[in-house]
This record gives structure tokens, C-alpha cells and sequence, in this order.
């Protein structure tokens, strides 16, 4: 089963814990361990180490 991802300006479908699984751009996210709380409808942040958009994952 593929993981679900989330984009950069995309509105959460529920409340959690989110981490950049990786850039946009096609750049390496490996640096940026920075989980994020994202609550239900927000929209996901850019990558907060490097400002770029980002896909992110749910960890819990």
C-alpha cells in the first residue's frame, strides 16, 4: 500500500503529527527531521528547514 502524501497548500483531512517525506522540487528532504502538528483543515506548511514546498506524511 503507497503511503498517502501531502502537498504544501493542501488542507489536512484529519488532526496529526506530519513530516516532510520530501521537496517539490525534487530536492533531498533528508535534512529535515522537523515533524509538524497539523490539525484538520489547515493547510500544510512549507518544509521548515528549507522554506520550499514540500510533500508530507503522516507519523501519528
Amino acid at each position: 500500500m503507497a503511503k498517502e502524501t501531502y502537498k504544501t497548500g493542501e488542507k489536512a483531512h484529519e488532526t496529526g503529527t506530519y513530516k516532510v517525506d520530501s521537496l517539490v522540487s525534487g530536492g533531498s528532504a533528508s535534512q529535515d527531521n522537523t515533524e509538524v502538528k497539523v490539525e484538520k483543515g489547515e493547510q500544510f506548511p512549507p518544509s521548515p528547514s528549507s522554506n520550499e514546498a514540500a510533500h508530507w506524511v503522516k507519523v501519528s
